[in-house]
């Protein structure tokens, strides 16, 4: 199994996962050829792609998806309510869409969307399982749930949100209201929270770690960095590679 972030950020999402039958991308925030850029830096071109799965409707997350699997020919997975206000993103596409917290299988995957809070219409969080390994996503959520707890404790690898530092983000230049909205349940999670969210699931098999959603403004690499390295310190029990997200250009690849 191969697993990279191909951006990530306000400006832009995707995340490439291959597995032994698979290439898909879980959201296209990025254009159609800036995503297919980026895929060539890694090796691979955007006609091996399979599917495409969303997450939510954002703009960040969605922005170039219709045009590239129409570009490519290929299927866009995604919820009914998220589809319904995508703004007919996707009129043109090949669309499968999905219910959340109902499992189905993709070729050789096992995909488990599952619900997240945050605000916008039907957002999910992806469990995508293959035999080689286990790839949790949870971004863009406000809060941890139990549920996110339960689908995210057993996978090999981790996509988690670190969206701000909490002192960074009170004493940054955003608005008061905007301020609110990201410290709220249905906002961002900051470094902390997903920090005890990790200090609860880490287990001797996870083998990687994707910190992602960094806000430009209101985080620093080497401050997230520190945190989840003080996490997992504490917990001595594995040792898993870290990968950090950029909006700039692709992630180190993880590969089991």
């Amino acid at each position: 199994m191969r697993v990279c972030l191909l951006a990530s950020g306000s400006k832009g999402n995707s995340i490439f996962i291959e597995t032994g039958q698979s290439k898909i991308l879980v959201d296209a925030g990025l254009s159609a050829r800036e995503t297919d850029k980026r895929l060539a830096d890694i090796g691979v071109e955007g006609s091996d792609l399979d599917a495409i799965f969303i997450t939510h409707e954002h703009t960040d997350h969605i922005r170039g998806a219709g045009i590239l699997a129409r570009k490519h020919q290929i299927p866009v997975f995604i919820s009914y309510p998220t589809n319904s206000n995508s703004k007919d993103l996707f009129a043109k596409n090949e669309v499968v869409e999905f219910e959340s917290g109902c499992s189905f299988t993709f070729r050789d995957m096992l995909i488990d969307p599952f619900p997240i809070t945050h605000d916008s219409s039907d957002p999910v969080g992806f469990v995508i399982e293959s035999r080689q390994n286990r790839v949790g996503i949870a971004t863009d959520l406000g809060i941890v749930t139990r549920l996110v707890r339960e689908k995210l404790k057993e996978c090999g690898v981790l996509v988690l949100e670190f969206n701000h530092d909490e002192e960074m983000l009170l004493n940054g230049p955003y608005p008061w209201h905007l301020k609110q909205r990201i410290k709220s349940r249905h906002g961002h999670l900051s470094n902390n929270e997903t920090a005890q969210l990790l200090s609860e699931i880490v287990h001797d098999r996870l083998e990687g770690i994707f910190l992602a959603h960094l806000s430009e403004v209101n985080n620093d690499p080497a401050i997230a960095s520190d945190t989840i390295n003080k996490t997992l310190g504490r917990q001595n029990r594995c040792h898993p590679e870290l990968f950090m997200g950029c909006q700039y250009q692709v992630s180190p690849v993880f590969q089991a």
